[in-house]
């Protein structure tokens, strides 16, 4: 039986009970390619067999570190949400923006906060989507020094103190 979770940027996080996916070959992914340029249509073989890349084919999508990496995140946002079926999740683990690790990596093409996700949910029509996520979740993990200052500022003063916030949590659901 084929999972029904779709592990991408799959290279230091593979998963054994998911369809792991990486642009990089050399981490053997299950499906080698670019989340932003999917065919759907397109076969692949898998440790399952053939899978044809279909709209709705997947529950859930993980992305663990990976967005920040993509130069064309819009279609990819896109074509994450293709992927998913009606009330599936996807969930994110980003750099937030004002952390040591956002811009560290040269590989990094973006950083992000919790504005970042209103072109995919609420402003989705701006970017031409019938429709757009949900946003179901928002935390942050905070650093040494943010679990130091939270005692004594308020959460909204936290997040915004630079190196305060490491990375930022997201679950958006396909309604």
């Amino acid at each position: 039986m084929q999972p029904v979770t779709l592990n991408l940027g799959s290279g230091k996080d593979w998963r054994e009970d998911c369809v792991n996916a990486d642009i990089q070959q050399r981490t053997n992914p299950d499906w080698w390619g670019d989340i932003s340029k999917v065919h759907f249509g397109a076969t692949i073989d898998t440790r399952w067999g053939s899978m044809t890349i279909q709209p709705e084919m997947f529950e859930k999508i993980i992305a663990n570190d990976v967005l920040e990496h993509i130069p064309d995140l819009v279609s990819a946002m896109k074509n994450c949400y293709d992927l998913l079926k009606s009330g599936g999740e996807f969930h994110i683990s980003v750099p937030y923006d004002l952390s040591l690790g956002a811009w560290q990596d040269p590989t990094h093409v973006r950083a992000f906060n919790e504005n970042s996700w209103l072109y995919y949910t609420e402003w989705a029509w701006y970017l031409g989507w019938e429709k757009g996520f949900k946003l179901k979740e928002l935390a942050f993990d905070l650093s040494e020094l943010g679990q130091k200052l939270i005692t004594r500022q308020p959460d909204n003063e936290v997040i915004r103190t630079p190196r305060a916030v490491d990375s930022m949590k997201v679950v958006l659901c396909k309604p």
